[in-house]
């Protein structure tokens, strides 16, 4: 056996102990750190998601239906 392959075989996995308490403690504390958005911020992404969505269904849109008339003319 080389020493590469002794030194992985002795290579011990530790865990954390403590369960689900301590899960929801580290959650907790994490939520504390967490810095929201404004009301005004979330305000101006979502209507910039909305126009964005608007303006992409124009566009397929209008892609359907002048593929769709081409097809017809093809297809005549």
């Amino acid at each position: 056996m080389s020493a590469d392959l002794k030194k992985r075989k002795e290579v011990k996995v530790t865990t954390d102990k403590g369960g689900i308490i301590k899960f929801f403690k580290d959650l907790k504390g994490e939520f504390k750190r967490i810095t929201w958005a404004s009301k005004e911020e979330v305000k101006k992404a979502t209507l910039i998601v909305l126009e964005f969505c608007f303006i992409y269904m124009v566009a397929i849109g209008g892609i359907d239906f002048v593929f769709n008339k081409l097809s017809k003319i093809i297809y005549k």
